[in-house]
């Protein structure tokens, strides 16, 4: 599974426009949340598969990186390049956006 820290996606998107997948649910969401991400919580993917089919990259977030690593197990069948964000969101508000607010 290829993963990023906080720090090498905030790089990374510097350069690339991937999908930002962030699988929590719509409260955590509401809290905080890396801009231009979308949320479709780690339930509903299964039923959201063709929505990503033609995506050709896509950053799985999540709060600690946990969730996120198994929707790309299960999403690895199913679509192409796959990154898991290293530590979540809690990471990226410790490492790149310290005014994110956290939970």
């Amino acid at each position: 599974m290829r993963s990023m820290s906080a720090t090498q996606l905030a790089a990374h998107l510097d350069n690339a426009n991937p999908l930002l997948l962030d699988v929590r649910e719509p409260w955590e969401f509401e809290i905080c949340h890396i801009d231009g991400s979308i949320n479709v919580p780690m339930a509903q993917i299964p039923g959201s598969l063709d929505r990503f089919r033609d995506v050709d990259e896509i950053v799985v977030i999540c709060h600690h990186g946990i969730r996120s690593a198994h929707v790309i197990r299960f999403m690895q069948q199913h679509n192409g390049v796959l990154i898991n964000l290293d530590g979540g969101v809690d990471a990226w508000a410790r490492e790149v956006d310290p005014d994110m607010p956290v939970y």
